[in-house]
């Protein structure tokens, strides 16, 4: 059995000696046994206790841990080996117990000496304790109880512990006494000994080669280097000592101390690590306790193994050093997050550089905290600092602590603010510098690179200073400002060539040749070619605004929310509900005044002069006037009284008129002064919305002298404040009367007043119901062009402000009705306010009896635009011109308003039409009766234009477009008495026939939805809706078959006019017999033929303007009977009146601007298709303002004047002109034949004749004078005077003073310009007008393809020379005269620098004044950069190719930048514009009547 069981470990107890005794034999410290036998028996390192007292108390001497022995009981260790033998070894330590109280060694049972003592080899003491720490004493319940082994120990060996450390206030040498003695002692129990050299880690090397040298005199003595405080080769010395015990062991290596303390470290820091490591994962919140954390961590080996090798202590407080880093890891974030915020914080509430640019930071501090935001960016905390309270953990509170503000961090911030406003307010103003310096080189075109224009601005300051990505984004910015003025400017001018687009029918479609011809015109303007770099972009916008101009929608308007229709339908929207509103509340009352009360307004007594003199002619006050009585009230006020200032003596005297007196200008001036302050102060006092405007009288008073050389200025002054405030002005009657006032003057005066209070009276009544609403008597259009710089309300006020006026139609959004006084009856007006692409839809469809067209004075594109809608208006319509601008100011100090008002004018004198201007800075417009003259003529004229329009809408026989105008106006002409129904009619009707009270002029009402012919049939019209501005035009309707149209729904007419109407019907029939060629669409009555006068019609169908002719004589082209005469040349031969034509061929102004385009888009037309092609009478519906005058010269299409003899002028003003000018010549048509090649320019620039210029250069030159005098004389006073002039040749000098200098040459070959004192600019184009005008061009015609081929020539000297042998082919004159310009131009490239014109720039301007090729031959358009290239060639090389010297390189000059483009081209046409007119004088003079 007992074999069988496995045999027990063998254990051995093992005794651990050293030094031991009293402080003063061992020193104040111990040699370290207690700490070997610890580290040995319980190797943890939170088992491992650095202190073991030996001075114990009696009582804890007495313990059961001491049990009154001075030896300690360490307890057993399982020993294991390498070769698989376990043992165990009982630890024992020998030491001496002091007693605390004696400090002399404890009395136990052994009194022998410790060396004795130490070296026993049996131990007996019962029940004792086993001894972990000094703190056990005293306390043994509260740790691990185990007893010794049956009480008793047999020592099987002994480790002899020897301090090898330096201190403890003892000698080695002593130590070694002792050791020697004990080990004497040991040796005699004959057991094992091993040497344990303790505290190595504060060894002294001698210290250890005493021992070594010691042992090594002893036998078998074995020394181990250890350290119990850090576990070094402890576990080595008790290994040792056991093989010496058990031989059967192997032995075991012996470690020096430094060796095995570094494999120590490594394991250590490779613990440590892992734990470090274990602890970084684990722990991610700095609020986690460290017992969480080792209640998560005690199972893991990592952290057990740092435990057991470092301990917790240890451990923990890596665990805190982690926590600490991680809380300083968070305040960092959040302490960056917020300097990170400031600067934001602070561009918020400290933006303004001039307020904090002064203030250090503590009063910048301050600032901040008086913000009213400050409570949103900053928290100030109660306790500081902030990273030591709660804010830390309140992540969601992004505001900053204001305490971290007053570290160094936040006034850097501060500074680093300040000094980033100072920076960026110079980096703003760099690139504002750069952006000027950008706007200054004009050589900049839209849509260039930025590496283009980059060299050229490389040394500017604001370039060097802002960075690359400024640079670009101010380029950008700059390109796009430029792009888009460059877009708008284009767009502006295509509206300024209105004449070029607006000649065909809208929805048309533009052909090639007329494509051709709007570029070829287009390419002569500097804003076409500055968009040459956006080609796409410009072919865009132009097919835009064609497709705009024949496809025309309010919605699609080139002006966008600046459209004239969308703006008048929302003002109309809003202004005539107020008007309707407000009526109601009018006061009414009865026209029969017999009380008035008269204001007299007069400056130094006139007034009360006045006021005298009506009471002389009164009887208690009584005045008698056309059989009536009235009742006067007088108040005369002068003018300069302070009772004018007053704002109660309007409202408490309440006059109903009111007389102002002048005798001198300045009482004049004092009057209109104060009649305006008076209207103001009455407009404001009153509540009522629409209060009845005062009637003023303007009564100019005698002299008392019979001859005052004054009265005429007087007068005609007077007459014009009148027309001004519209009011009556009262003149002195003829004759001379001795006192100031006449009497027919006061009752002149009194009546305009009572006139007025019944217009008054009239307005504010109700408007008669028995009077159906869609009845009007006159249709007006007003047109106006959207986009220009005025309000549309400017243009609406005349009509809104009245009282009468009223809305149109429901469905004519842009219509309102006027119901006024014109002369002796009531009159309704239908006003229809437009924009010109609307209006040119109603233009030739609508009926329409008179235009308002509106222009402003400030835009160029505003007036061809009314040019271009004028043009193509029947001549028989009347129009009245008004010109907008802001005040008359204008006129005096701007001349291009100067220069549009003369022109509209100008216009409007030529086809007698009226002419007005308003002044948007003025109150006067406001008025109706603006107009009311204009309204006159238009009724005076109504009947003609009616007749006008059904002659032309019958002729054309064609479907009507979309009406404007969906009724017809009513006539009110009391002269006519209405036509009966008769049931005995057999026939038809005919056409506008008399049925009802309405007059279907526009037979396109609703109900018929047809137009009739001249037969009373009807057929169908295609229409659109009401409203919609975008206008179907007349399509040939289908002729047969022709329904009947039934009587009931046919409307009565003039009755005169009916029976013309019934004549031409018969003599249509008539005439049918010889129309077998005649089209399908021509089988109705000829118009012209409907029109003959019948018995008892003695009223003109149409207006006959003074200065027609007596006759005209036209033949009818429709049937083959070409010399039998139409209808219309009957008439015209009874009446003496003459057909309808179109309003460009009554002005000169309206038929060049037509004919300009024509003149340089067809300049290459031949003979052919010019002469009788065009004098055939087209048929059907032509394009319009395309068509050609039948009577026009066709040599010369250019001819300035009108040739047309249609609209000659009156004989008797033909013979008063003859005194003053010769006749025009018509020249006979010639027959066709081919021509050369055209010059560029026309001889008809010149307006007088002229002996010098325009004629052959040949004939101004001699032998001894071979350049003519008047070059000689431009080029010597623009070199003397004017040689660094910027932009000199490509600045256009004023016309005028060009025309002046060559009439003053013509008129005197010896003046001098000098004296002249003419400007550099404008001898420079009398220059180039002067070769301009030479009938052939300097460079002959025949020598240009040989100057293009000679530019193809690469090599620029073979280029050169073969240029030289061209030149010298140049005729003897052009050749002198060619070299004498040349050398001129080549002297003024050489001052480029300054007036920026180089060779290139020069030969731009002057190549084709030189040269005036054909530009609309196409091979000339593909050869122009040729041509420029080869003067800009001459202009180089002067001296190479007139004086023998040598090709010379382009000079630095040379390379600067060509000028801006806008300026490069002079207009081919100019503008000749009448003298300028006055602004009072602009419209015509009034009767002194009353205004209504």
């Amino acid at each position: 059995m007992a074999k069988n069981k496995e045999p027990r470990p063998p254990t051995y107890a093992v005794s651990v000696v050293g030094l031991s005794g009293t402080e003063k034999e061992k020193g104040n410290c111990g040699v370290g046994k207690s700490c070997l036998c610890n580290r040995y028996v319980r190797p943890k390192a939170d088992d491992y206790y650095t202190e073991h007292t030996s001075v114990l108390s009696t009582i804890d001497f007495g313990g059961r841990v001491v049990n009154n022995d001075h030896f300690l009981y360490w307890g057993e260790v399982q020993h294991g080996a390498d070769d698989g033998l376990e043992c165990k070894i009982q630890v024992i330590e020998q030491t001496e117990f002091i007693d605390d109280q004696t400090f002399l060694p404890h009395r136990s049972t052994n009194l022998q000496p410790y060396t004795k003592r130490a070296a026993a080899s049996k131990l007996q003491s019962a029940e004792k304790l086993m001894y972990i720490c000094t703190d056990q004493l005293g306390l043994e319940q509260d740790f691990d109880q185990k007893q010794m082994p049956d009480g008793k120990l047999n020592i099987d060996g002994f480790v002899l512990c020897i301090d090898v450390s330096k201190g403890c206030n003892r000698k080695f040498d002593d130590q070694m006494k002792f050791i020697n003695s004990l080990y004497s002692q040991m040796s005699k129990s004959k057991k094992p000994i091993v040497i344990a050299a303790t505290k190595c880690d504060e060894c002294v090397e001698q210290y250890l080669r005493d021992i070594q040298a010691y042992a090594s005199n002893k036998k078998n003595l074995l020394v181990v280097e250890t350290s119990a405080r850090y576990c070094i080769n402890v576990e080595l010395c008790f290994q040792a000592l056991t093989q010496q015990m058990d031989k059967t062991r192997g032995k075991p290596k012996t470690i020096p101390y430094l060796d095995a303390y570094k494999i120590q470290r490594q394991l250590v820091a490779t613990v440590t690590d892992k734990f470090e490591k274990l602890i970084v994962q684990t722990v991610k919140d700095f609020h986690t306790t460290w017992k969480a954390v080792s209640n998560k961590l005690k199972n893991h080996p990592d952290y057990e193994d740092y435990i057991n090798l470092e301990g917790t202590r240890k451990a923990r407080n890596t665990f805190s050093k982690h926590i600490e880093q991680l809380k300083q890891e968070h305040i960092k974030k959040r302490r960056d997050e917020y300097f990170s915020n400031l600067p934001k914080i602070l561009n918020n509430l400290l933006s303004n550089l001039e307020e904090i640019e002064k203030l250090s930071w503590l009063e910048a501090q301050s600032l901040l905290k008086s913000r009213a935001e400050f409570q949103f960016w900053f928290v100030v905390l109660d306790h500081t600092p902030w990273d030591e309270t709660d804010h830390i953990d309140k992540v969601n509170d992004r505001r900053v602590p204001f305490d971290l503000l007053r570290t160094a961090e936040g006034e850097k911030i501060y500074q680093n603010h300040v000094q980033h406003l100072i920076s960026e307010k110079r980096r703003v103003e760099m690139k504002e510098k750069f952006k000027k310096t950008l706007e200054r080189v004009h050589f900049i075109s839209p849509g260039q690179p930025w590496e283009e224009v980059m060299c050229f601005v490389m040394e500017d300051e604001a370039y060097k200073y802002i960075s690359e990505t400024d640079r670009r984004d101010v380029y950008s910015r700059h390109q796009r400002e430029i792009v888009e003025r460059a877009k708008e400017e284009f767009q502006e001018m295509l509206f300024e060539h209105a004449e070029l687009f607006y000649d065909l029918d809208l929805n048309a479609t533009p052909s090639c040749d007329k494509m051709s011809e709007i570029h070829t015109v287009l390419n002569e303007e500097p804003r076409y070619r500055s968009l040459q770099k956006l080609a796409p972009d410009r072919e865009s916008l132009l097919l835009k605004h064609i497709g705009f101009v024949y496809h025309p929608t309010k919605e699609t308007c080139l002006s966008g929310q600046s459209c004239v229709d969308m703006k008048v339908e929302q003002i109309l929207a809003n202004r005539l509900v107020q008007l309707d509103h407000g009526r109601f509340n009018l006061y009414h009352h009865s026209a029969n005044i017999d009380k008035v009360n008269l204001c007299l307004l007069g400056r130094e007594g006139l007034a009360q002069e006045l006021a005298n003199e009506i009471r002389a002619q009164s009887t208690d006050d009584e005045y008698t006037l056309d059989g009536k009585i009235y009742e006067l009230d007088l108040f005369p006020i002068d003018v300069n009284s302070a009772l004018l200032l007053s704002h109660s003596w309007a409202s408490t005297f309440k006059p109903h008129g009111c007389f102002c007196v002048f005798s001198s200008i300045e009482s004049l001036n004092f009057i209109g002064d104060c009649v305006g302050r008076i209207r103001a102060e009455i407009s404001q006092n009153r509540r009522d919305r629409y209060p009845p405007s005062l009637p003023f009288i303007l009564i100019l008073a005698n002299q008392r002298d019979s001859v005052c050389k004054n009265m005429p200025i007087l007068r005609h002054q007077g007459q014009q404040l009148a027309n001004k405030l519209q009011c009556t002005f009262v003149d002195i009657p003829s004759g001379t009367f001795p006192r100031k006032f006449n009497e027919s003057q006061i009752k002149q005066a009194l009546r305009g007043v009572l006139e007025g209070l019944k217009h008054n009276f009239d307005v504010m009544s109700p408007l008669p119901s028995i009077k159906d609403l869609s009845e009007t008597d006159l249709r007006i259009v007003m047109c106006a062009m959207c986009g220009d710089p005025f309000s549309v309300d400017l243009i609406l006020s005349p009509f809104l402000d009245s009282h009468s006026c009223s809305a149109g139609q429901p469905g004519q959004s842009n219509t309102l009705v006027l119901d006024k006084i014109i002369g002796d009856s009531r009159r309704r007006i239908q006003i229809t306010v437009l924009s010109y692409h609307s209006s040119i839809g109603i233009r030739k469809d609508e009926l329409v009896h008179g235009y308002i067209l509106v222009y402003s004075a400030k835009r160029k594109s505003s007036m061809a635009m009314l040019r271009a809608f004028l043009s193509e208006v029947q001549d028989v319509i009347p129009v009245q011109m008004v010109a907008i601008t802001d005040s008359q100011a204008d006129f005096f100090e701007n001349d291009a308003i100067k220069e549009l008002m003369t022109e509209g004018e100008h216009i409007a004198t030529e086809i007698t039409a009226k002419f007005t201007a308003l002044y948007s800075l003025s109150q006067y417009h406001r008025q109706t009766e603006v107009f009311t003259p204009f309204f006159k003529e238009v009724l005076e004229k109504k009947t003609s234009i009616e007749g006008s329009f059904m002659f032309d809408s019958t002729r054309e026989g064609t479907g009507a477009s979309e009406d404007v105008f969906p009724q017809s106006p009513h006539s009110h002409s009391p002269a006519y008495p209405y036509y009966p129904d008769s049931e005995d009619d057999t026939e038809a009707p005919p056409p506008y026939s008399p049925i009802g009270d309405d007059v279907q002029l526009l037979p396109t009402s609703e109900r018929t939805k047809c137009r009739i012919d001249l037969e009373g049939n009807e057929y169908p019209i295609h229409s659109t809706p009401l409203g919609d501005h975008e206008r179907n035009h007349k399509v040939p309707p289908p002729v047969r078959p022709k329904p009947v149209l039934p009587k009931p729904n046919v409307k009565k007419l003039d009755p005169n006019l009916l029976k013309t109407i019934e004549a031409g019907m018969r003599s249509t029939r008539r005439a049918r017999a010889h129309g077998d060629d005649v089209e399908s669409s021509d089988n109705y009555a000829e118009p012209a033929d409907t029109l003959l006068k019948s018995k008892g019609f003695s009223d003109d169908i149409y207006a006959v303007p003074e200065d027609t002719p007596s006759r005209i004589k036209m033949r009818n082209s429709f049937g083959p009977h070409g010399d039998e005469e139409n209808g219309f040349d009957r008439i015209s031969k009874l009446q003496g009146g003459r057909k309808p034509s179109k309003y460009k061929h009554r002005s000169k102004i309206l038929f060049s601007k037509t004919k300009a385009y024509h003149r340089r888009a067809h300049s290459d037309v031949s003979d052919d298709e010019s002469g009788p092609a065009l004098q055939k009478k087209k048929k059907g519906r032509g394009h319009r303002g395309s068509e050609e005058d039948p009577l026009l010269s066709p040599v010369d299409p250019w001819k300035g004047g009108i040739d047309n003899p249609a609209i000659t002028s009156d004989p008797e003003q033909d013979d008063k002109k003859m005194k003053k000018k010769k006749p025009p010549k018509t020249k006979e048509p010639k027959k066709p034949k081919s021509k050369a090649t055209k010059p560029l320019y026309p001889p008809t620039r010149r307006n007088w004749e002229s002996n010098y210029f325009g004629v052959p250069l040949q004939n101004l030159v001699t032998p001894d004078q071979p350049i003519p005098l008047f070059i000689e004389k431009c080029v010597d006073y623009i070199e003397r005077t004017g040689l660094t002039t910027e932009g000199l040749y490509r600045v256009s000098g004023n016309k005028t003073d060009q025309d002046n200098i060559q009439k003053q040459f013509d008129q005197d070959h010896s003046i001098d310009l000098i004296v002249m004192d003419v400007a550099v600019n404008a001898v420079a184009g009398a220059l180039k007008a002067f070769f301009a005008d030479l009938p052939d061009p300097l460079i002959p015609y025949n020598l240009h393809p040989e100057l293009v081929e000679a530019a193809k020539i690469v090599d620029h000297i073979e280029r050169l020379q073969v240029l030289k042998e061209i030149v010298q082919k140049f005729p003897a004159v052009n050749y002198e005269v060619f070299k004498y310009v040349i050398t001129h131009l080549n002297r003024v490239s050489q001052q480029s620098k300054t007036t920026l014109m180089t060779a290139d720039n020069l030969s731009i301007c002057f190549w084709p004044t030189l040269m005036r090729p054909d530009f609309e031959n196409k091979d000339t358009l593909s050869t122009t950069k040729l041509n420029q290239s080869v003067i800009e060639s001459f202009i180089q090389q002067c001296q190479y190719f007139f004086y023998g010297g040598e090709v010379t390189e382009p000079s630095s000059a040379e390379g600067t930048p060509p000028p801006h483009p806008h300026s490069m081209v002079e207009s081919l046409v100019s503008l000749q514009l009448p003298p300028p007119l006055q602004p009072q004088q602009i419209q015509h003079q009034l009767q002194p009547d009353p205004l209504v």
